[in-house]
């Protein structure tokens, strides 16, 4: 679930007798960056009882042995072993050092063994590779950081992968994305354990915004190529780069399977088990990509942007465009443009987009063009995608791009967004 539908954890798992929720674990690799490592060590092993914040007990163990490495060159020396995960109610794993390696095999054992006596299991970052290593993602959404999300998907393909959360809170399983949304999970936790007092304000002392969601960063969700690093020594690439070269055009997949010199059913399992997602469903998120390119760069019609993405009618973009991002093409570059501002835009395609938005229903207020999010979540959404698009849908369990959210869901579902609110971290 998202950040704003969090899992309630099932109360028939209790937590050992010998473990305090109270008490937090922090495991600690070498290599790991020390600036997603501090995250937790600062929410939860600072005493801000003055404050209003409920104290947490910290151990700071090693995942392996000392001594750890980590940014700049620096050595640590953590306090506590594998050994005292035993004693915590949570366990954080906040980084790990590089995502084409395997966690060491003690560690993962430690994590099973806290997660089935009922310990909190928490991955920043790239923290979610440890836990999916672990096999503690079976089966469950996700999140880690966008640039390493298809590689996450291709490697544990039952792990639903959703790149665009900053947070994932399936109830004894947590996942974040990027470094600043470690620390808005961390704040959901002592806002699930403590209540909104007290996390508003360890936020204050942390001078941060006591709650954000996907939905206040609607408008800069990231879409990047979808592809796992490790492609380009894949005979496919060649078909991938074709493909991304001439997104003008009007081309489908069985065009790239013939390119391919394999049969449709072929490529799709050899694509799905490159990057995890459908060609079908990996060519519509480029393009789309494409169209949100152009719409900040370019002075284009709603119209002509769409043929020049390879869409067959501006009523397949802007179908497309919504799902993915929660906003029609035209509120779009009205928001960037806000933020952006670019004399001399056409006056036909400021009509355009002054008409899209009065159909929006979402209108304007004084602080610019406000996105509606866009409900309907499952297989009718992605039937209907693929309809538009004149491409066939099987039904499919999608671990990546078709799986991509088309809306924020649950308490954050419809907040209208701002062009001015903050972007969306990256790093």
């Amino acid at each position: 679930m998202s950040q704003d539908s969090a899992a309630v954890p099932d109360p028939a798992r209790k937590l050992a007798a010998r473990r305090r929720r109270e008490i937090v674990a922090v495991l600690l690799f070498s290599g790991g960056p020390i600036f997603e490592s501090s995250i937790p060590l600062s929410v939860f092993g600072i005493d801000r009882q003055d404050a209003g914040v409920p104290r947490y007990r910290l151990l700071v163990c090693a995942g392996e042995d000392a001594p750890l490495r980590t940014t700049g060159g620096l050595e640590l020396s953590a306090p506590y072993g594998l050994e005292a995960i035993a004693r915590a109610g949570t366990v954080v794993v906040p980084a790990w050092r590089s995502i084409t390696q395997a966690p060491p095999p003690a560690a993962l054992d430690a994590l099973r063994r806290a997660h089935e006596e009922g310990a909190r299991i928490v991955g920043l970052c790239t923290g979610a590779f440890v836990l999916a290593a672990a096999g503690l993602l079976d089966g469950r959404p996700a999140t880690t950081h966008w640039m390493y999300a298809p590689t996450l998907a291709k490697r544990y393909p039952s792990v639903h992968v959703d790149p665009r959360e900053l947070f994932v809170d399936d109830g004894d399983v947590l996942t974040s994305a990027g470094t600043a949304a470690g620390i808005d999970l961390c704040l959901h936790i002592v806002r699930t354990d403590h209540g909104a007092d007290a996390a508003n304000a360890l936020a204050r002392r942390l001078v941060v915004p006591p709650r954000r969601t996907a939905a206040d960063l609607g408008h800069q969700r990231y879409l990047d190529r979808s592809l796992p690093e490790e492609i380009g020594a894949d005979p496919l690439a060649e078909v991938v780069a074709w493909a991304l070269e001439h997104l003008h055009e009007q081309f489908d997949v069985e065009t790239l399977a013939a390119r391919a010199y394999m049969s449709r059913r072929t490529f799709d399992r050899r694509f799905r088990s490159l990057t995890g997602s459908a060609p079908l469903q990996w060519l519509i998120t480029q393009r789309v990509l494409q169209a949100q390119r152009l719409l900040e760069t370019s002075d284009y019609s709603v119209d002509e942007v769409a043929g020049r993405c390879g869409f067959r009618s501006p009523v397949a973009l802007r179908g497309h465009f919504r799902r993915q991002l929660g906003a029609s093409p035209a509120a779009y570059r009205a928001a960037y443009r806000a933020r952006r501002p670019q004399n001399g835009a056409p006056e036909g395609a400021l009509r355009t987009e002054r008409s899209e938005r009065a159909a929006l229903g979402a209108g304007a207020g004084a602080g610019g063009e406000r996105f509606a999010a866009v409900a309907g979540h499952g297989h009718g959404a992605a039937a209907a995608l693929a309809t538009a698009e004149g491409g066939e849908h099987t039904p499919q369990a999608d671990t990546y791009a078709a799986r991509l959210p088309e809306a924020p869901v649950g308490r954050g579902a419809g907040r209208p967004v701002l062009p001015s609110q903050r972007e969306r971290p990256v790093g």
